[in-house]
């Protein structure tokens, strides 16, 4: 993304090329999305299981068959190709270009002459935008951001030119504002890619468009619920997709999770080229809904598969009532939680807060992640905080499942997933009004340039997330003052600060920003020591699945316990913990793909009674030592039991 340009953000984004990770757990992961994600994802999607680029030569008309996936398949293809470009970005292999460009052929092929382009469609012969579930337009929202960043990257336009030929399209049909789609647009991705393709054409029908469907969100007052809307399933509308109440007025987080943290993320896009103050004013809400009460200590976000908003609407795969947290039954599809890092580091752009940086890291290096096994090559699409005896508390969808899978029909969240991991470089810093700020830490070398125009030369040396100690290096600066800001977390208790062996005379304040404002030179050092003890979390008292559990986390890592490190035969509903019990941390580089892990003591409850209501029996109590493991590495040691969250003794 590049709101370099926009007007209303304080935050300015960097290139994917300006900063490179170098060492450590951002490097570890990157290097395995070059070497084994993105190619490995892409036999899948080019072949007959994933069957994407197969639907795409028979809407061609180069191959016999019929369309296979989900309504949505074309866009998890392009965001498989984003992915690609991203890699190409980083290494320069023009192999990359070479496969895309013949890709890229073939789906101009698949597009119909006056620029409409949605494989399912066509192939099918539906009619066109006649049922809002067929996801066409999210389908033109990740094609926009492809051929975007395919532009930007490569400074081809082989792929830009298909997306701006669909985009005019779509002017075509919505700019009017017939009234049969009046309600149209289903999970709106398309919305972030019309602003994106704006700021790289500067067409201002592009920004006109994403406007018109931030406003039809609720636009209909006199719509009467009960009555059937043609060719709309009565199930997936109302809350389910935002469409209650206009976004101006909205006061909280409701329906699919992905849908409206895409549609956040869009008005947040919007916002930044208008400066609209009543849609940040209703970004703000909402996100205080979100991580007040509605998000998981993960980071992840859709509390229920199945359910109720509080307007009474059906709602699925969605936030529901604020505080109902169910562990084992909570969805948090994969999708939704990069769409929650998505959200906050445009927040964190316009806002200029640190606390956006906060969820932002939060959701990455916890419910992001645990979407993909540690060799690259397996998929979660939900992540429940805790999973009993092989399964769900409800398992009737192909999607939940106790482990990992190769392949999962609904193919929406690996190449999300591996695209975020692509380009959360960019994420790591943003250009102040006079200065850099440094949103995530990892070991990485940054050359960039300042708003002025001056060139920025700086190397991070660190093995932050599992260490607090991060030192800077300036390799080459102005001699005018400018600002360094650096996040301090807001678990970041005591976070200390030097220049050049020096202690800076600024205030460190968790959940800001600490500000070194100052002339710099060549061969300055800044050394910034986030304190990283293990720290005992509780739930608010409204979360009743919470009351008398504690989980535990260590800088920004939440951790679990699995039952590989239990003793045989021991569900993880037997493991209590002692509050004042210690864990010591222990980096172990062959484990996990190197990961930190937590020593100590669980204690054990062996009790034999059965029924679901219980006379308090004579219970054997036992301790045991044992290991936590980080929440998102659960899952690579074959199918087991977890738990983020467990009974806590006081005494």
């Amino acid at each position: 993304m590049d709101n370099s340009e926009s007007p209303y953000v304080k935050l300015r984004s960097i290139g994917v090329r300006d900063c490179r990770w170098t060492e450590g757990f951002w490097a570890d992961k990157v290097k395995l999305c070059e070497d084994v994600m993105v190619p490995h994802m892409g036999t899948i999607l080019k072949g007959d299981i994933g069957h994407a680029y197969n639907n795409f030569k028979i809407a061609a008309g180069l191959k016999e068959g019929e369309h296979k996936g989900e309504w949505w398949h074309d866009g998890d293809f392009y965001k498989w190709m984003e992915a690609a470009v991203y890699m190409y970005a980083l290494n320069g292999d023009e192999k990359i270009l070479e496969e895309l460009d013949e890709i890229i052929e073939v789906i101009g092929q698949a597009q119909e002459d006056d620029g409409y382009l949605s494989t399912h469609v066509t192939i099918n012969k539906f009619e066109r935008f006649d049922n809002r579930q067929m996801h066409e337009l999210y389908n033109a929202g990740h094609l926009f951001t492809g051929g975007v960043i395919h532009n930007r990257l490569t400074g081809k336009t082989n792929f830009l030119d298909i997306a701006i030929k669909n985009a005019d399209y779509i002017y075509t049909v919505f700019q009017p504002r017939p009234a049969k789609l009046a309600r149209f647009g289903f999970n709106p991705s398309q919305i972030m890619g019309l602003v994106e393709l704006y700021r790289l054409t500067r067409d201002q029908k592009y920004l006109e468009l994403a406007q018109i469907f931030v406003d039809m969100r609720g636009a209909n007052r006199d719509y009467e619920w009960n009555e059937p809307e043609p060719g709309v399933n009565a199930a997936f509308r109302g809350d389910m997709c935002q469409d209650r109440v206009p976004i101006r007025e909205e006061t909280q987080a409701v329906g699919h999770a992905v849908l409206a943290m895409y549609l956040y993320a869009g008005v947040a896009d919007v916002y930044a080229e208008t400066g609209e103050k009543a849609l940040l004013d209703a970004l703000d809400r909402i996100w205080a809904d979100v991580v007040d009460k509605k998000m998981y200590l993960t980071g992840a976000i859709g509390q229920t598969h199945h359910g109720s908003s509080p307007r009474v609407d059906f709602v699925h795969e969605a936030f529901i009532t604020e505080y109902m947290m169910h562990n084992g039954m909570a969805y948090n599809e994969t999708c939704a939680n990069i769409a929650n890092a998505m959200f906050n580091w445009r927040m964190m752009s316009i806002n200029s807060e640190s606390k956006h940086g906060d969820f932002m890291e939060l959701a990455l290096l916890n419910s992001s992640l645990s979407g993909i096994s540690t060799c690259g090559k397996e998929y979660f699409y939900a992540n429940p905080l805790r999973m009993v005896d092989g399964g769900r508390d409800y398992s009737h969808t192909p999607t939940e499942k106790p482990c990992r899978l190769p392949y999962i029909e609904c193919f929406c969240c690996p190449p999300n997933l591996v695209r975020t991991i692509g380009k959360a470089s960019s994420w790591a810093y943003s250009i102040a009004e006079n200065g850099i700020a440094v949103n995530l830490y990892g070991g990485n070398e940054l050359s960039t340039q300042l708003q002025d125009g001056s060139a920025l030369k700086l190397r991070q040396e660190t093995q932050y997330p599992w260490d607090g100690q991060v030192r800077f290096t300036v390799d080459e600066c102005k001699t005018e003052p400018f600002a360094v800001m650096l996040r301090i977390p807001g678990w970041a208790h005591g976070a200390q600060a030097t220049v050049n062996g020096e202690a800076v005379a600024e205030q460190t304040t968790q959940g800001q920003f600490l500000t070194l404002n100052r002339s710099w030179k060549a061969g300055d050092v800044v050394e910034l020591t986030l304190p990283m003890p293990v720290q005992k979390i509780e739930g608010h008292p409204r979360i009743e699945e919470l009351r008398n559990q504690i989980a535990m986390t260590r800088g920004p890592i939440v951790y679990c316990i699995e039952s590989p490190d239990l003793p045989e035969k021991t569900s993880i509903l037997d493991v209590y913990l002692k509050a004042s019990d210690d864990f010591a941390p222990e980096y172990r580089p062959d484990f996990l793909g190197g990961v930190t892990v937590l020593n100590g003591t669980l204690t054990l409850r062996r009790d034999q009674s059965e029924g679901m209501y219980r006379a308090v029996n004579q219970t054997d109590w036992s301790d045991y030592s044992s290991q936590l493991v980080p929440y998102f590495a659960w899952a690579n040691r074959g199918q087991s039991e977890m738990t983020v969250f467990m009974p806590v003794i006081w005494s």
